[in-house]
């Protein structure tokens, strides 16, 4: 299956797993366990002051000897320090999402900095590879965090269709099924994040780690529809207030000023209950806290047997 894959080869990967470019949760630490494990560590760039990102990124090299790479959120009020600083650091790997990352190309391409952004249209897609974009990250509304309108069921094959550079699914792969399924709808890697957030090495609060291990098929909610901008997380009292003003027809204003500063709650503080727990669909097959290397190693050592079975189930 990844003899001649397309994504380990362009970033020099063993497995093509990228990890989620999560805000507060993926740091240096993380991103380095993940690479060392084999797969695409990932620093969010989030909302850093420039300095900060700079010291993450040199933690991660010191932490890993291999490929890694940095999210940039455009939307951010930092995007543009953030864009800097990687171009001065020459990291390897960028992931954009929320925007549209021609600038982002343009300069950091001439540096062979690979460029892969997050898309959750065909549209978008086509668009970021008429720009340079070195592959794509398809991301279905199953995924935590910010989300497009489409599943990645569906949302994949049809971006695999449309361009000819590599994609990459993400949005409620979790285990060996979620990456056979991937393959069969024409990625060529998958983007883990609700599991990673329980890796080991993952540096958030162990409350927000126990509530992903606790959540069941229908505890993740999407809020914030009303701002064009909807998050997934998993219900609590601070969804609840969401709903309550999204049914009153709150203004975005004040919609966004509720969300002000949750995530951060939530990942550092361990606020659960008032704190923005983001999660993807996934979270009801999230069972434990383990290395990064063993996720990476158990989404793909039983892919064989996943194919065994549907082989199976297909043609006998």
């Amino acid at each position: 299956m990844l003899g001649k894959n397309r994504v380990r080869k362009l970033v020099g990967i063993e497995y093509p797993v990228f990890q989620g470019g999560m805000a507060w949760v993926a740091d240096a630490d993380l991103a380095g366990a993940v690479s060392n494990g084999g797969g695409l560590g990932v620093i969010a760039a989030g909302s850093m002051p420039a300095e900060l990102l700079r010291d993450q990124i040199r933690k991660a090299r010191s932490i890993t000897d291999k490929p890694f790479g940095v999210n940039i959120m455009l939307l951010s009020p930092t995007a543009e320090d953030a864009l800097d600083v990687v171009a001065e650091e020459r990291v390897p790997v960028v992931t954009t999402g929320a925007g549209t990352p021609g600038k982002v190309i343009e300069r950091l391409k001439p540096l062979g900095t690979i460029v892969i952004p997050v898309v959750a249209s065909v549209a978008h897609a086509r668009r970021v590879e008429r720009q340079g974009a070195d592959a794509v990250v398809a991301e279905g509304m199953e995924a935590g965090g910010h989300i497009g309108e489409s599943t990645t069921m569906t949302l994949v094959p049809q971006i695999a269709d449309s361009v000819d550079i590599p994609v990459i699914a993400a949005g409620g792969v979790v285990d060996a099924r979620g990456v056979i399924a991937a393959f069969a709808l024409g990625a060529e890697g998958v983007q883990v994040g609700t599991r990673f957030v329980c890796a080991t090495e993952s540096n958030a609060h162990k409350s927000y780690k126990e509530e992903i291990i606790k959540a069941r098929d229908r505890s993740t909610v999407v809020t914030g529809r009303s701002t064009g901008h909807p998050v997934r997380c998993i219900h609590n009292k601070l969804t609840r207030q969401f709903e309550e003003l999204e049914k009153n027809n709150a203004s975005v204003e004040e919609v966004e000023e509720l969300g002000a500063g949750k995530l951060r709650s939530a990942v550092v503080d361990g606020d659960i209950e008032y704190g923005s727990v983001m999660a993807g669909q996934s979270a009801g097959m999230v069972s434990r806290i383990e290395p990064a290397r063993a996720i990476i190693v158990d989404l793909f050592s039983g892919a064989e047997s996943v194919r065994e079975r549907v082989n199976r189930n297909l043609f006998e």
